[in-house]
């Protein structure tokens, strides 16, 4: 039996395609490509020596998640897939909230349909919104401030309504502080299109001198330097994270969100000034305004996850930035791939 990943293509789901790979999972990547490049299923099967089945597909064509099922025996879900920019779903919330939300409705559907129920879900710690403490606990109210976080919020509330409906539902809640980092190999990460949102692939373009300067949203927040500060995890043991949340979902059934981060918060400064110690590297950077729906700190307390999921992460500062850089040096352009190149594709035979 099989562990689909929806949105296996993209930074966080490739890590963990490597990691459920190597503990010797089966798995079938869907992906429609929008924020991912079909070569990074190619490095995954090079870093693990293991071979998948490859869906390009899209969550709202129900007809086709419904093939994927009736094709495959598949025993657990982990969806990573949907949009992910908080300035982004600021502009175009209408569009976020019919592709993160009518997808996972559709896959919901279909895992019901099938007798699936067992669920790990990519989360997000927007969905705390402005807290007065830190560090943030799983039981905290909830009040996003930003329609990507609200996608995440209403997707947890649906997720907790299903259970209700029918208890044989598993589901973990994975509240993802800050990813950062590649795989050590250098041969997978992130790969954002266009200008990066995220601060360390940002740092890293900058540094290989794809980009003239890093933009620093704000420095009026309440923080020591007057920049946001934010929990900063590596994208392996994120990756791990979720592993373990397979184990959990798979021997038990309820709904129970964990936080995923390091439980330190760093603030844009203290990442510029690591990653220049680590690398070398100049990092030139000009103050911006406050990026709407953007908040001052964020840091979790990830006592929860280590209690119940048996995991914590293992790697530190050092390594997020070099295998940051490692990952930029080797693929200043990213994984390079023409978009004529994805459009014909559909199904990668076992």
């Amino acid at each position: 039996m099989a562990i689909l990943i929806t949105g296996g293509a993209g930074y966080i789901g490739s890590h963990t395609c490597v990691e459920l790979l190597n503990a010797g999972y089966e798995i079938i990547v869907l992906d429609n490509l929008v924020n991912s490049k079909i070569h990074t299923l190619d490095r995954i099967k090079e870093i693990t020596g293991r071979n998948f089945r490859f869906y390009k597909t899209d969550l709202l064509n129900k007809a086709e998640i419904q093939s994927i099922f009736l094709e495959n025996d598949i025993e657990a879900v982990i969806h990573f897939a949907g949009l992910k920019a908080v300035g982004e779903s600021v502009e175009i919330p209408l569009r976020y909230y019919h592709n993160n939300i009518t997808g996972t409705l559709n896959l919901c559907e279909v895992m019901n349909e099938f007798d699936v129920h067992n669920m790990v879900f990519s989360s997000s710690a927007t969905v705390y919104g402005l807290q007065e403490q830190v560090p943030l606990f799983e039981e905290l109210p909830l009040q996003a401030t930003n329609p990507y976080g609200r996608t995440k919020l209403m997707i947890e509330e649906i997720l907790r309504d299903v259970y209700v409906s029918n208890k044989n539902w598993s589901i973990a809640l994975l509240r993802y502080f800050n990813p950062v980092g590649a795989h050590p190999s250098g041969r997978i990460g992130e790969d954002p299109n266009g200008i990066p949102n995220n601060l360390v692939p940002y740092i890293t373009q900058v540094a290989v001198g794809k980009l003239p300067e890093l933009k620093v949203f704000g420095n009026d927040y309440n923080t020591h330097d007057g920049t946001g500060i934010r929990d900063y995890i590596h994208v392996v043991d994120l990756a791990a994270g979720h592993v373990k949340a397979l184990e959990k979902v798979m021997s038990s059934s309820g709904v129970i969100a964990y936080n995923l981060g390091t439980g330190t918060g760093y603030s844009v400064l203290e990442m510029i000034e690591a990653f220049k110690e680590v690398t070398g590297q100049a990092i030139p950077y000009q103050i911006i305004e406050r990026r709407p729906g953007d908040i001052g700190i964020s840091y979790a307390d990830p006592s929860k996850a280590k209690k119940e999921l048996n995991w914590e992460a293992q790697k530190g500062l050092y390594e997020m930035c070099s295998d940051s850089w490692r990952w930029q040096m080797n693929n200043p352009s990213g994984y390079d791939v023409e978009v004529k190149e994805q459009e014909n594709l559909s199904v990668t035979p076992l």
